[in-house]
């Protein structure tokens, strides 16, 4: 993966060279056209997946260690509920 991007990386700068003006604000400055493709790219990636995570993993993990507490507080109570019981009220096996 790391080899593909630095590849892809390269060529996009080689065939995008000619200077692009940024300006942002307070800051002005100029870098190659490619940088700006690949800053560009790599900002919509890291806010996309930020976005995919904070929307809809992280409140399915959230609903999973509820489950998983529930769940555990139900096998409690049973383990509890035949500990009262004591061991001579099991049905006998035939």
């Amino acid at each position: 993966m790391a080899v593909s991007a630095i590849v892809i990386g390269l060529i996009v700068g080689t065939l995008n060279s000619a200077p692009v003006s940024l300006d942002l604000l307070w800051f002005q400055f100029e870098i190659p056209l490619g940088l700006a493709v690949l800053l560009g790219f790599s900002l919509g990636l890291i806010t996309g997946l930020s976005v995919i995570y904070l929307g809809r993993v992280l409140p399915l993990r959230l609903q999973l260690r509820k489950a998983r507490s529930s769940l555990a507080r139900q096998n409690q109570n049973s383990q509890d509920q035949l500990n009262q019981d004591g061991p001579g009220s099991e049905a006998p096996d035939d």
